[in-house]
């Protein structure tokens, strides 16, 4: 997908109170003030789904994460419509993860990642067990990850790869918009699944 750059982007995302200037020197626990739990979307694109999910659940604190300032920049002009208390976007690259929480988060959402098809570049999946091993230490403590998304073959790493490294499947389907599981869509999830794309959908928990 081909990124516009927004003019002034930087500037404007900066100065939005839904926004973690700094999330390497702040304890994320402390951005929200409370004991929640706390939900973390890596790439959430343009803030659909946190944003509808924050609404849908106050009793829940969500970050939206995303590498791109002009898309984000798109996530948090979605949370400013709103009075979101419970919403917080980080701007930064996947790799950065393991620098940024610790202990923190109680489930991860991964909806639709960047496939990388091609084998040299497994590595680069979100769902390889590089990352994995990252999340370890950005969970509290039991480990819960739900991933979406349009592509099969990176649905079918995904699950083995769940299994090698520990998790055990609590739910998934191969047609999730012909099933009963509650959902949120995303913007890429409504573009596709109006195309035919059927969206496959896996949720996995570790102690």
């Amino acid at each position: 997908m081909r990124i516009r750059n927004v003019k002034n982007a930087s500037e404007i995302i900066n100065n939005s109170k839904y926004f973690i200037k700094y999330p390497k020197e702040e304890r994320i626990d402390k951005i929200f003030n409370n004991e929640k739990p706390i939900h973390l979307e890596i790439g959430c694109g343009k803030g659909k789904f946190i944003t509808e999910m924050a609404v849908k659940y106050p009793n829940i604190n969500f970050i939206g994460y995303e590498r791109s300032e002009s898309i984000i920049l798109r996530a948090i002009q979605k949370a400013e419509e709103r009075d979101l208390p419970n919403l917080r976007f980080i701007c930064a690259d996947a790799s950065d993860i393991k620098d940024i929480f610790y202990k923190d988060i109680d489930l991860i959402y991964l909806n639709f990642s960047d496939p990388w098809p091609k084998k040299r570049h497994a590595k680069r999946r979100l769902t390889h067990e590089n990352f994995l091993k990252v999340y370890d230490d950005a969970f509290k403590g039991r480990k819960e990850i739900i991933m979406k998304t349009d592509n099969d073959d990176l649905f079918c790493f995904s699950v083995e790869s769940f299994s090698k490294y520990g998790y055990i499947i609590e739910e998934m389907c191969i047609d999730l918009h012909k099933s009963d599981i509650e959902n949120i869509k995303t913007e890429y999830e409504e573009k596709f699944s109006e195309k035919g794309f059927t969206i496959k959908y896996v949720k996995v928990i570790k102690d």
